[in-house]
């Protein structure tokens, strides 16, 4: 009796040593700059498809999008509607501004980077809420959640208000009558942009809207192609001069619609959790970052040497509606926004699930809670209908605190990373020097700019 409790006393001695000796050595792993861009045995051990999906059942319906799918969606989401503010941006700021966009991509994709490290030391961490809880508590939580939604709800609002603007562009004598009720032209094709995207709302299944974020992709590439065609063949040219190499007074403005270009970092947990093979995920962001920042700086390029200090703050309203190249460039425009609204409001739409757990699961409450986040996001369009400020404080308040700083500070109090001086600490800290500096600057201008125009 007394051996056979001394064996099952050993038996736990030795279940519960193994967690901490395997703890160890994930602390010494996490010491390693390149351990975010390498394959890790710890990563492995945690992420293949087939335990993944044995540790919960909820996770199995979820863990269904390949690494092509997930591509999709990350460049979906990343490939925004800041393409046609870039080039804005680069005038703003002048030539030497255009380093600035590779600095922020490059510091976009580590702190992305530092997301997935930070999920994969706990599988129960599902949203990016979920990272301020594990890191700071409660009231993490509720800052992250805070942020996240207020950027991703405001961005989708400014895909309608693009839509309204570009519509606009081409019909501009169009007005509606409803009850003795006037509509104008722009707010008329505003709400027709919220009836059209309602229904990708509606899909709950990332795999699912992988073939509408494809669609999204396409558009990117169709408007980037469609505008070197417009400049090249169509009478425009490339001629305008561009001799400003730097613009002090412009730099705060170009950096935030830089960063605004980046604003995709809450969406990641949500492709995370959705990939079959999560060990996969930091690759899916180096093609995605790579892919994006090339188009991004690409249409700067263009569209500088198009029209150099006269570009609008959407290059698509500097095009003339009369060209074939043009029409092709202004309507993908109106399709690309369409495609990434669904993606965008998915995590505010998970958020708000969990407000009602006893009725997150039905599909009437989920369809009733999708439609009122698409009619208040119309509403907010409608009144206040200024694309360019509205991207440029989203650039520099929200983008900026949700895709470098909170990273940062997460991974830094999960991992305990700060209590070691190192390369990569001295990364981190550039990266948070760098946000703070970004998000003060930019915010104080683009809040300006808003006062002086009201």
């Amino acid at each position: 009796m007394l051996h056979l409790q001394a064996e099952t006393l050993i038996s736990i001695s030795s279940k519960n040593i193994e967690p901490a000796s395997l703890s160890l050595s994930q602390m010494k792993d996490k010491t390693s700059l390149t351990l975010p861009l390498v394959f890790e045995k710890r990563q492995h051990e945690r992420c293949r498809p087939d335990e993944v999906g044995a540790t919960n059942s909820d996770h199995q319906t979820t863990n269904t999008t390949s690494f092509l799918k997930t591509c999709f969606n990350g460049l979906n989401a990343l490939s925004g509607v800041g393409i046609l503010s870039v080039p804005y941006a680069l005038s703003s700021g002048g030539w030497l501004s255009l380093i600035l966009l590779f600095v922020i991509a490059a510091a976009a994709f580590y702190s992305g980077l530092l997301i997935q490290r930070c999920m994969d030391e706990d599988s129960t961490i599902r949203t990016y809420p979920d990272i301020g809880e594990h890191a700071f508590g409660k009231k993490g939580r509720i800052v992250l959640s805070i942020f996240m939604n207020t950027e991703l709800y405001l961005v989708s609002t400014a895909f309608l208000i693009l839509e309204g603007d570009n519509l606009h562009n081409l019909f501009p004598n169009i007005e509606l009558q409803v009850s003795g009720f006037i509509i104008g032209g722009k707010e008329c094709f505003i709400i027709i942009a919220a009836l059209i995207v309602l229904p990708t709302v509606w899909l709950d299944n990332l795999s699912l809207l992988s073939y509408v974020s494809a669609s999204g992709v396409f558009a990117s590439a169709v408007i980037l192609g469609s505008i070197l065609w417009t400049g090249a063949f169509d009478g425009i040219g490339f001629h305008q001069e561009v001799s400003v190499p730097l613009n002090w007074n412009g730099i705060p403005t170009s950096v935030s619609l830089y960063a605004f270009c980046y604003c995709a970092h809450p969406v990641f947990p949500t492709l995370y959790t959705s990939m079959k093979n999560k060990c996969q995920f930091s690759n899916v962001l180096l093609l995605c970052f790579i892919l994006c920042t090339i188009g991004y700086a690409s249409m700067a390029v263009l569209g500088y040497f198009m029209f150099g200090s006269t570009v609008q703050s959407q290059i698509t309203l500097n095009l003339p509606t009369e060209k074939l190249s043009s029409k092709i460039a202004i309507w993908t425009t109106l399709i690309n926004p369409l495609s990434k609204y669904a993606l965008m409001v998915t995590p505010i739409i998970n958020s708000a699930k969990n407000w009602f757990p006893n009725h997150c699961n039905k599909r009437p409450f989920d369809l009733l809670l999708s439609t009122s986040l698409v009619i208040s996001s119309v509403v907010v369009a409608l009144a206040v209908p200024f694309f360019a400020y509205l991207v440029s404080l989203v650039g520099a308040f929200l983008s900026v605190s949700a895709s470098l700083l909170f990273p940062c500070f997460c991974y830094l109090k999960i991992s305990a990373t700060y209590r070691n001086l190192g390369c990569e600490m001295l990364i981190i800290g550039f990266i948070i020097l760098m946000g703070a500096a970004v998000m003060i600057l930019g915010t104080y201008t683009a809040v300006s700019e808003i006062i002086e125009h009201l």
